[in-house]
C-alpha cells in the first residue's frame, strides 16, 4: 500500500498477486541492497561475513543467500543495545525491546521508513484476514516495548479501520467494551481470547452473541484443534497472524480468510528459509525444519538469516502468489525430550481438545526424580463437568498421550480457574526440575 491512508485503496497491493519471477526478482535485487547495507553499517555483520569469507557482491542470486551465517538472539544480546543498528540514533524514530525474562533484553529500532513498512505489511495482514476500511477493531495485544500491540494498532489505522486500544488485562473491561462498542475485528492471543470467552460466560453473555466475526490471533503457537474451540465457541473466523520482534514485530506473514490453509510470508520485505535445525542446511520448499528470515528493505536494523526456532515448513501460494509457512505449531526451544522422546505442548493442547469434559487451560509441568524427568499435565476441567467424569478424562487423557506421543505422563485435573490467565502469551511449560 503506497498511500498515507490505505482505507482509499481498499483492495491488495499489486505485488501481493504478482508472477513469482516478478517477485523472484524483487527479492534479489533487495536482498543485494540488504546485505551491502548491513556490511557496511553494522560491525557485527562485517566481521561475521569476512570471517566466513564472504562479501556483500558474492550474492549474485538468492540461493547465495545460504553463504552467509545466521544470526541468532545471542548475536542480538551481545550487541546490546544499539550495537546491531545500522543508522545514526537521529535517524532511529522508535525502538522496542523484549522482556529480557530469560536473559539480556533483545532490542529493535525502526527508522520513519520502517515504521511505514510495518504498518504496510500489517494493514495487508488484516485485509488479507478479513478486516476492512471502517471496521471497529477491538486490539487486546500488549503496548509498550512489546511490538504486539503498536504495531496491530498502525496497521489497523492505516487500512482505515477504528481503533479501541485496550491493550492486555483487565478482562472484565474488555468484556464490557466488546459489548458496549460492537467491534467486527479482534486481535489477541488465543490464550487470552478463551479467557474473554470464559469472561464472557461469567457475565451471562453468550460468546456467539457478539458482533465479533474474524479473530486475528497470534504471539504464541496455537492447533487448528484451538482454532475450532475458539470459532465455535464465537461463532467467529480465526486466522493467524504471525510475526517477530527480531524481524519487525506482527506482519511477516498472515493467513487468508479465504482459505485458512497456513500463512502467506509477505516475501516482498522477508525472505523466508527452512533449515535442517541440526545439520543447519536449507531445506527444500515442503520439507518441515526451522524457519530463518532475511529482512530486505529495513533500515534501522537489517537482519541477515535470522534464526527463529519456529518449526514449520513453505508450501506453495494459494489466495496471495507469495509462498505460505504451515500454521507453526512448535518452536525447537519449546521441545520437551522426556526419555528420548521428542514433545511439543501443542501436542497436548490437540489431545486436550479431544476431550468435552477438559478445557484448554493447561500447563505442562516438568519435574525430576534423581536422574529421571517427569512431566505431569496441569488442566482445568470444564464448567458444570462432574468431577469424577474429569478425572477419568485426565485417565484417557494420559493414555492417549501414551497411545500417540510414546510417553507416560501424569494428569492433574484442576477445577476451573485454578490455572493462572495470561494476559500475553501462554505459559504453557513450568520447570520445576532446578528447584
Amino acid at each position: 500500500m503506497t498511500s498515507a491512508h490505505a482505507g482509499a485503496q481498499a483492495g491488495l497491493d499489486d505485488i501481493e498477486t504478482a508472477p513469482v519471477e516478478q517477485i523472484r526478482e524483487l527479492q534479489l535485487e533487495r536482498l543485494q541492497w540488504s546485505v551491502r547495507h548491513a556490511y557496511d553499517h553494522v560491525g557485527h555483520y562485517r566481521d561475521a561475513l569476512d570471517s566466513a569469507g564472504v562479501r556483500p557482491d558474492d550474492i549474485r542470486s538468492l540461493d547465495d543467500l545460504a553463504l552467509l551465517p545466521f544470526t541468532t538472539k545471542d548475536d542480538l544480546r551481545r550487541n546490546y543495545p544499539f550495537g546491531m543498528f545500522a543508522v545514526p540514533q537521529a535517524d532511529v524514530s522508535r525502538v522496542h525491546a523484549s522482556s529480557g525474562t530469560t536473559g539480556q533484553p533483545t532490542v529493535v529500532g525502526y527508522t520513519a521508513d520502517d515504521l511505514a513498512t510495518w504498518s504496510q505489511v500489517m494493514a495487508r495482514s488484516i485485509y488479507a484476514a478479513g478486516g476492512r476500511p471502517g471496521d471497529i477493531l477491538h486490539n487486546a495485544y500488549g503496548y509498550g516495548l512489546f511490538t504486539g500491540g503498536l504495531g496491530a494498532h498502525a496497521g489497523a489505522e492505516r487500512l482505515g479501520c477504528t481503533v479501541v486500544p485496550v491493550s492486555g488485562g483487565m478482562t472484565e473491561r474488555q468484556v464490557r467494551l466488546i459489548n458496549d462498542f460492537r467491534p467486527r475485528v479482534i486481535m489477541v492471543t488465543p490464550s487470552y481470547m478463551l479467557a474473554l470467552v470464559d469472561e464472557m460466560e461469567r457475565q451471562g453473555i453468550d460468546p456467539r452473541s457478539t458482533s465479533l466475526e474474524i479473530g486475528i490471533f497470534g504471539a504464541e503457537p496455537w492447533t487448528n484443534e484451538m482454532r475450532r474451540e475458539v470459532e465455535e465457541r464465537l461463532a467467529i473466523r480465526a486466522v493467524d497472524v504471525y510475526g517477530l520482534s527480531e524481524v519487525i514485530g506482527p506482519g511477516v506473514a498472515q493467513e487468508c480468510v479465504e482459505t485458512q490453509d497456513g500463512l502467506h510470508v509477505w516475501e516482498d520485505h522477508f525472505y523466508p528459509e527452512i533449515v535442517d535445525p541440526f545439520t543447519d542446511q536449507v531445506l527444500p520448499d515442503g520439507e518441515k525444519g526451522e524457519l530463518v528470515l532475511t529482512s530486505l528493505t529495513k533500515q534501522a536494523m537489517p537482519v541477515l538469516r535470522y534464526r527463529t526456532r519456529d518449526l514449520t515448513r513453505l508450501l506453495p501460494g494459494t489466495a496471495r502468489t507469495m509462498r505460505r509457512i504451515e500454521k507453526i505449531t512448535g518452536r525447537s526451544d519449546d521441545m520437551i525430550i522426556l526419555r528420548g522422546v521428542n514433545l511439543f505442548p501443542t501436542q497436548i493442547e490437540e489431545l486436550v481438545l479431544e476431550s468435552t469434559e477438559l478445557s484448554p487451560h493447561f500447563q505442562c509441568v516438568r519435574t525430576r526424580s534423581g536422574r529421571t524427568d517427569a512431566l505431569t499435565v496441569r488442566v482445568e476441567h470444564r464448567t458444570g463437568v462432574l468431577i469424577g467424569s474429569a478425572l477419568v478424562a485426565g485417565q484417557r487423557l494420559a493414555e492417549r498421550v501414551k497411545a500417540t506421543i510414546g510417553v507416560t505422563i501424569e494428569v492433574d485435573v484442576v477445577p476451573p480457574e485454578s490455572i493462572e490467565r495470561s494476559v500475553g502469551k501462554m505459559r504453557r511449560i513450568v520447570d520445576l526440575r532446578d528447584r
